[in-house]
């Protein structure tokens, strides 16, 4: 049985590693609840939570959690104990607390980017949690902590990006700095990154060259007319008295 529990563990962390970039140390959320049913099912949390999910992790809450617990009395004085050992988290309700359940929403916003795991008893908030996509839960059942199966919210939002109708929060974050070092105009209309000045060329060669003046057109041949003979002219040479022979054109008829 405890080999299977750690398969099915092992296929959820699996989903949300590759869809929803999930890494160690995974970030745990811990409420008043869930430190209440380790408490009476005898489970060390800070020894079995790394078991279970086979990695480093970090163990947290907030401090509307604590508050909650102070306010519920003696019956909860061994669950707050244990919930002060953990790291807290700052929260936006620091100077007026909150209900814990209406904190850990908060703090998940609407597409968990900080990349929480939420351990918790109650089944309000969970049925809530469910309904944002990336949230693994983490509950105590038969005195074994369990990681609940990706929500229907979470199958749906991995089948929309597949198949290109949505981004993951990744992808945003990538597309965003590939904008800013290319100085891509943002949402606000602000320009980030130096414009590029342009390089002073020198001329173009061919450009620098005379222009070449038009030669004078020469006459057009004057065409004979039909039946014409075209006279050839002839050029017979003579001696003169010097010896000097002189060529005398002869026109042929």
């Amino acid at each position: 049985m405890k080999i299977k529990r750690q398969k099915q563990a092992k296929k959820t962390l699996c989903f949300y590693k590759y869809n929803f970039n999930f890494r160690e140390p995974f970030q745990i959320l811990i409420d008043g609840t869930f430190c209440q049913a380790a408490l009476k099912n005898k489970i060390q949390i800070k020894e079995q939570m790394p078991k279970y999910l086979m990695g480093e992790v970090q163990l947290c809450t907030t401090n509307c959690a604590l508050k909650e617990l102070e306010t519920l009395g003696k019956e909860l004085y061994g669950a707050k104990i244990i919930l002060q050992r953990f790291q807290v988290r700052k929260c936006p309700h620091f100077k007026n607390p909150v209900p814990a359940s209406q904190c850990l929403m908060s703090m998940l916003e609407d597409s968990n980017p900080h990349h929480y795991f939420v351990a918790t008893q109650d089944h309000t908030v969970t049925a809530d949690l469910k309904k944002i996509p990336g949230v693994p839960l983490l509950y105590i059942i038969l005195n074994t902590i369990v990681l609940d199966k990706p929500s229907q919210t979470s199958l749906d939002h991995v089948q929309a990006v597949q198949l290109g109708e949505m981004v993951t929060t990744a992808q945003e974050q990538s597309i965003r700095s590939l904008k800013q070092e290319q100085g891509i105009k943002t949402k606000d209309g602000e320009r980030r990154g130096k414009k590029r000045k342009k390089k002073q060329s020198n001329p173009n060669p061919l450009s620098c060259l005379k222009k070449k003046k038009k030669g004078v057109p020469t006459p057009p041949l004057k065409k004979t007319e039909q039946g014409e003979k075209r006279k050839r002219s002839r050029h017979k040479k003579r001696k003169t008295e010097g010896g000097i022979v002189s060529a005398v054109p002869i026109s042929s008829p």
